[in-house]
């Protein structure tokens, strides 16, 4: 016997639209159940037993998948740009258009991103409150500040507030002039670190993401993919848990 679940949660877990866009579908009343158009967000639906439509056509959830990319630079986080930079997209497989990357990377920001059809989980991880590790190498040319890593934990004030690093690491890079900050924050601000350190007159040559919450970008090479283990995956749903908690 299956569990029944929320209508909106139903939707999302197709694959084809968001929690929001689910919402949106039936305000609009183009959700039927049984043949009945449902307008409550609340009502409950039991997929082995219930036929339910969109706009006629039947939908059904798609397996739950996640997936790791490492996002070369100067690639978009996007399905198509109508200035036609390449996409995160054209790395994948056509069968992954359905997945959506959970936050983002800027276009010239590279390493660890995931991408899912499962709108739950995801939703839960980049709720602000859920303050998942984010770990970041930032390869910077010129001097640093004195005392830099002790500024990144304390804090740089930007025009959305306080940005603070939670552990921060610096080492010689491998060129004349040239360190890395490893950096770990646990928010996920628009441009955060780049932010951080312009208000700091650090110039950056590349800023790549190592890890997302246990994730780790490890050795997959730029352009490259790999499925999660269901480990890593229950990782991610435990680290979500502890945020209900």
């Amino acid at each position: 016997m299956t569990e029944t679940v929320r209508i909106n949660k139903f939707l999302a877990s197709t694959g084809a639209w968001s929690r929001r866009g689910s919402e949106a579908l039936i305000e609009a009343g183009r959700v039927r159940i049984d043949g009945k158009v449902v307008r409550e967000q609340g009502v409950q639906v039991d997929p082995d037993r219930n036929v339910v439509e969109v706009d006629g056509k039947r939908v059904e959830p798609s397996p739950l998948r996640w997936i790791a990319l490492h996002k070369p630079p100067a690639v978009i986080c996007t399905r198509s740009d109508p200035r036609g930079r390449p996409t995160v997209y054209q790395h994948l497989k056509p069968e992954h258009e359905e997945l959506f990357h959970v936050g983002r990377l800027d276009f010239m920001s590279e390493g660890l991103l995931l991408l899912t059809n499962d709108g739950d989980l995801a939703q839960s991880l980049l709720h602000p409150s859920s303050e998942v590790r984010r770990r970041y190498a930032i390869t910077t040319h010129g001097s640093l500040p004195e005392g830099l890593a002790a500024k990144l934990e304390a804090g740089i004030s930007l025009e959305d507030g306080l940005a603070r690093a939670e552990r921060v690491a610096i080492r010689a890079g491998g060129k004349p002039a040239q360190h890395v900050v490893e950096m770990t924050v646990r928010e996920g601000r628009n441009r955060e670190i780049r932010r951080m350190m312009k208000a700091l007159d650090i110039k950056i040559d590349a800023l790549r993401r190592l890890s997302f919450g246990p994730i780790e970008l490890g050795r997959l090479g730029p352009g490259r993919w790999r499925s999660l283990s269901p480990a890593e995956v229950r990782s991610l749903r435990k680290l979500a848990r502890q945020r209900k908690r």
